[in-house]
C-alpha cells in the first residue's frame, strides 16, 4: 500500500517508472477499472512518452481479461479522450504524466461521458481494487479494435469559433515536444491563420525544455521568438495538450485568471446570460466581469472533480482555472487548451486590437502566482494565519481564503495544503505589484512562525 500510496493522486494516478508504476499495477488498474465502470468498452489512449506505450498495453490487457472490449484511440491528447468519451458515451484512460519529467508515467481516467474520476469519484475504490490484487478474470476476453478521432475533434474545436471571423493573425505554438506537435496542426488546418511551431517532434525525453507552461523559465524560447517574428499571440501548450498558457505580443503571459475572464466574458456575449464556475484562486478575476457580462460566477474548489461536478450541478457554460485548465459546456464540460485558445484567437480577430491591449480589462488586481512553501504541519499553519488575519473576511471552501477588502483597494489571499507534499500553496492578490510583494512577505513570515 506505501507504493499506491505515493502514486494514488487526488485526480489521477501518477509515479516514477518503472519504480513506482509500473505494467504489472497498470494491469491491475486496468482490471480494476474495467470491473468498477461495467462497461462494455473502454477508450485508451497515450502519450509520446517512452513509458506510455508499455504501460497502456499492460492496462489493456487487465481490461480485456475482465471481458471488457477496447478502443485504442493510439497516440493523442488528453483532451481528445475526454472529447471520445463524450461522443462515444465509454469510459476512457489516458496515459499521460502529463508536464512531469520524463521519467514519469500516469493515468488519467474518466467515465462514460466524460465525467470525472477523482478520489472522491472512483480513485480512492480503484486503489482498494489494485491493493487487493484486482478482480478475478473473466471465463472470456474482450475484443480490442482500433479507431482514429483526431479529425473528428479538430472538427469539433473549430466548432467552437466562426471561421469567417478569423484574422490572418500570425502564431506561434510551442508544443514543447509533446502531443500538441501532433493535434496543433491539425487543428490549425484550414484556418486562415499563420501558424509557426516550435519543438514539433514528438519526444517525451523534452530535449528542449520541460513541457510545463505555469513555469516562467520555460516560456523563454517562445517569447524570444514571438519578438523576433512579430507574432500576434503565443501558445504554450503542456505535455499532454489539454492546458495552454497564452503570451501576448510583447512577449508577457496571460494568468490564467485573466484567460479565465477574458474566454467567460467572451462566451457569456455569444450566448447570453449563464453560469460560470471559477476556483477560488481565478474567482476574484472573475466575479465581476462575468457579473458585467449577464453571468453568475460561482466558486469551486480547485482541481477538475470539482468543477466538472459544479459545472453539472448549475449548468454552467464555461469553466475556468488559474492553472491554464478550461472547462467548456459544448466538450463534454471538460477542459481544452485548444479551445481556449481558438477562441481568444478569434476575440483578437474581433476586436482588431492586439492582445496586449484587450487583456487590461481583465487584469484587475496584480498577483503574486503561486509559491509554495514548506512546513511542518499544515492544519496547524492554517489555524496560525486564522488567527493573524483575523481582522480579514474568512472561508475554508479550499484551504483558508482571507479577503482583507480587495475591491475597495485591499488585498486578497488563499492558502492550499497540497495533497502530495508539506507544502503550503499561497496565491495572493492586490491593487500594485508592490502591494503583493509586501503582503506576501507579511503572509510567508506568519507561515514561518514570525509575529505579525
Amino acid at each position: 500500500m506505501a507504493s499506491l500510496d505515493t502514486i494514488f493522486k487526488a485526480y489521477d494516478i501518477r509515479g516514477v517508472v518503472p519504480d513506482e508504476l509500473d505494467a504489472h499495477t497498470a494491469r491491475l488498474v486496468g482490471a480494476s477499472f474495467a470491473a468498477f465502470t461495467g462497461a462494455d468498452r473502454i477508450l485508451v489512449a497515450w502519450d509520446m512518452r517512452k513509458s506510455s506505450e508499455e504501460l497502456s498495453a499492460a492496462f489493456i490487457a487487465g481490461v480485456l481479461g475482465q471481458g471488457t472490449d477496447v478502443v485504442a484511440l493510439g497516440l493523442t491528447s488528453t483532451d481528445l479522450i475526454y472529447f471520445a468519451a463524450g461522443k462515444l458515451d465509454a469510459p476512457g484512460a489516458m496515459f499521460t504524466a502529463s508536464h512531469n519529467p520524463a521519467q514519469y508515467g500516469g493515468i488519467k481516467l474518466c467515465l462514460a461521458g466524460a465525467r470525472p474520476v477523482g478520489q472522491e469519484t472512483g480513485l480512492l475504490d480503484l486503489k482498494r481494487m489494485v491493493a487487493e490484487g484486482g478482480p478475478p478474470r473473466a471465463d472470456h476476453t474482450g475484443s480490442a479494435t482500433h479507431l482514429d478521432l483526431i479529425d473528428d475533434y479538430a472538427a469539433h474545436v473549430r466548432s467552437f469559433v466562426d471561421v469567417g471571423h478569423l484574422r490572418p493573425l500570425k502564431v506561434v505554438a510551442d508544443t514543447g515536444n509533446g502531443m500538441g506537435g501532433l493535434v496543433v496542426p491539425r487543428v490549425f488546418d484550414g484556418l486562415p491563420l499563420e501558424l509557426e511551431q516550435m519543438y514539433p517532434e514528438l519526444d517525451g525525453t523534452f530535449p528542449n525544455h520541460p513541457a510545463d507552461p505555469m513555469q516562467v523559465e520555460n516560456l523563454k524560447d517562445l517569447q524570444g521568438q514571438i519578438l523576433e517574428i512579430s507574432a500576434d499571440v503565443g501558445l504554450a501548450f503542456d505535455g499532454d495538450a489539454d492546458r495552454v498558457v497564452l503570451v501576448d505580443e510583447n512577449a508577457e503571459p496571460l494568468s490564467g485568471s485573466t484567460t479565465t475572464a477574458m474566454l467567460a466574458a467572451s462566451i457569456l456575449d455569444k450566448r447570453g446570460p449563464g453560469n460560470v464556475i471559477a476556483n477560488v484562486i481565478a474567482y476574484p478575476f472573475v466575479r465581476q466581469i462575468v457579473a458585467d457580462h449577464g453571468g453568475q460566477a460561482i466558486r469551486s474548489r480547485v482541481g477538475h472533480s470539482f468543477i466538472k461536478a459544479e459545472m453539472a450541478k448549475y449548468d454552467a457554460v464555461f469553466g475556468g482555472e488559474h492553472s491554464a485548465h478550461y472547462y467548456f459546456r459544448d466538450n463534454y464540460r471538460a477542459d481544452s487548451g485548444l479551445i481556449a485558445a481558438v477562441l481568444v484567437l478569434e476575440i483578437v480577430s474581433k476586436s482588431g486590437r492586439p492582445l496586449s491591449e484587450l487583456r487590461r480589462e481583465f487584469e484587475r488586481y496584480a498577483q503574486s502566482g503561486e509559491i509554495n512553501t514548506t512546513v511542518d504541519d499544515q492544519r496547524a499553519v492554517i489555524e496560525r494565519l486564522k488567527r493573524a488575519f483575523a481582522e480579514g473576511e474568512q472561508d475554508e471552501l479550499d484551504g483558508l481564503t482571507v479577503d482583507m477588502g480587495l475591491e475597495s483597494g485591499g488585498w486578497w489571499f488563499n492558502v492550499r495544503p497540497s495533497n502530495t507534499e508539506p507544502l503550503l500553496r499561497l496565491n495572493l492578490l492586490a491593487s500594485t505589484p508592490e502591494e503583493v510583494d509586501e503582503h506576501v512577505a507579511d503572509v510567508v513570515a506568519v507561515m514561518k512562525g514570525e509575529d505579525r
